[in-house]
């Protein structure tokens, strides 16, 4: 069968979107696998899925390059957000709203993630942080040795690996975050450290590692090794989670500007309601069909 689909980006994170309300298609993990392929598919972090919902004015399904199934994508999310716009997708069986010119509800499986239109920018209201280490989650069996004030929070834990032991601060935005402060993100060799923490026995769902540099207490440079998908030029909620893990160590105000190898995320994490706010842009690259 052929079956259109849409190039999208945000800060070069980027994506395969495909509206499958009217589509049957089966063995999703290997049709992503096969479409995110660079030399063999069309090329891609992730792939974006767009359905019906009952709950919100649209559903998002997320398979990362290497199969997998996750629960979130912040820069995702906007993607598909503006492909909605751009297409005047119309919900068909959602009740929450009729007019979706200017905000939208997102059904994930990290929550409903309300978004709205800033200029030329997208907004995405990503929830609550989850700080709770069985929610993230982290092994509950492992938390008693968290040398922490509170036994539910992951802050500064000592996580050995090989031959380097680095301070994680762990955070979920609907998917887990492993977030390590150094002063040189450049320096890092991420390739070669990102996996080993990803699949470390400690994440149960394995984890996003984030490697964070303060700037100052406005501005944070970040690189990010994604779970399923290696090292990626930007990443919404690993952006959250770092500016979370950020204001929770003290480092950094609760509004700041996350710098990525892409670009800038504006992530404000609000006293009001405890909201993590995040904005930024989402591009339609190209379309076209292919088939499977």
């Amino acid at each position: 069968m052929n079956l259109p689909f849409t190039k999208m980006h945000s800060l070069g994170n980027d994506f395969i979107v495909i509206d499958i309300r009217n589509a049957n298609l089966k063995k999703l993990s290997m049709l992503a696998k096969n479409l995110c392929d660079r030399r063999f598919g069309i090329g891609a972090d992730q792939v974006l899925l767009l359905g019906d919902s009952h709950k919100a004015d649209f559903k998002m399904r997320i398979f990362n390059a290497d199969g997998s199934e996750v629960e979130m994508c912040g820069n995702g999310v906007r993607c598909l957000g503006k492909f909605i716009w751009d297409q005047k997708v119309k919900s068909q069986k959602s009740k929450v709203r009729k007019n979706t010119t200017q905000q939208l509800s997102i059904e994930t499986l990290g929550g409903i993630k309300h978004l709205r239109k800033i200029g030329e920018l997208i907004e995405v209201d990503m929830g609550e942080p989850i700080l709770d280490a069985e929610k993230i989650p982290v092994r509950a069996e492992l938390n008693s040795k968290l040398k922490i004030q509170n036994s539910k929070l992951i802050i500064k834990y000592s996580l050995q690996v090989k031959d380097k032991t680095f301070r994680i601060t762990c955070v979920s935005m609907g998917n887990p975050h492993a977030v390590i402060v150094v002063k040189n993100v450049r320096s890092v060799p991420l390739s070669h450290y990102g996996p080993i923490i990803e699949n470390h026995r400690l994440f149960p769902k394995r984890t996003n590692v984030e490697f964070i540099q303060i700037q100052n207490r406005h501005n944070i440079k970040m690189r990010v090794w994604e779970r399923g998908a290696g090292e990626t030029m930007a990443c919404g909620t690993g952006a959250s989670a770092s500016a979370v893990a950020s204001a929770l160590l003290g480092l950094s105000d609760r509004k700041v500007t996350m710098h990525l190898p892409g670009g800038r995320l504006l992530v404000n994490w609000s006293k009001k309601d405890n909201h993590v706010y995040m904005t930024g842009d989402a591009v339609k690259v190209f379309e076209g069909v292919v088939e499977i």
